[in-house]
């Protein structure tokens, strides 16, 4: 999820049936793999000159890019190679820039450390639970995180408050706040649909 997601809150999308769970040259996907693309020339781009209106314009670009590819998903079907590529595509995208903000002197290590270790470890928990059959539907505050630092990374490449270091960076500090109270929920959220699926094998 990113700063596009108002996108998804127009309403119900007709749906169109073209395209299998299977597929994966969809729309959706198409979108989301230019993203994964197009972030690599972001992240030199940020570490050469971190504070300019090139390369906030570029960020919100391919950050509002996955409220599209969300709304596209909708309208055509979501496919498997779609729940994998899009949450990738996000990470690598926001970690990326993060740690590129990290090269070019704009953010400390420290609290880019702890997000990256969040997502890593929610990703592998996630992934476990889909060997388990679970799919554990993201909540309202794993959206504001993702959110809140995207946010972090616009006021730190945005020429009228890039220089002022501490405006990002207290936007980072809640944005890892937000990211481990999220990721505590989700984690009790897959605890819940494991007893669940527990108590349902057991009854049959």
């Amino acid at each position: 999820m990113a700063l596009g997601d108002e996108l998804q809150e127009t309403g119900p999308v007709p749906i169109d049936d073209r395209y299998g769970p299977g597929a994966l040259l969809t729309p959706a996907n198409m979108i989301t793999m230019l993203r994964l693309v197009m972030t690599p020339a972001l992240l030199v781009m940020i570490v050469e000159e971190p504070t300019s209106w090139a390369a906030v314009s570029f960020w919100t670009v391919l950050a509002f890019s996955d409220g599209i590819d969300g709304h596209l998903a909708r309208k055509h079907g979501t496919t498997r190679s779609g729940a994998f590529l899009d949450p990738l595509a996000d990470k690598v995208l926001v970690l990326g820039a993060l740690f590129a903000l990290v090269a070019a002197g704009r953010f400390w290590i420290v609290p880019v450390l702890l997000i990256a270790i969040r997502e890593i470890a929610i990703s592998v928990y996630r992934t476990h639970l889909g060997r388990q059959g679970l799919a554990v539907p993201a909540r309202t505050l794993g959206k504001l995180k993702t959110v809140v630092q995207e946010m972090a990374v616009g006021l730190a490449l945005l020429p009228l408050t890039g220089d002022y270091h501490l405006l990002a960076t207290v936007v980072l500090w809640c944005a890892v706040v937000l990211t481990y109270v999220s990721g505590a929920q989700y984690l009790l959220d897959g605890r819940g649909a494991a007893t669940t699926l527990g108590h349902r094998t057991a009854s049959t």
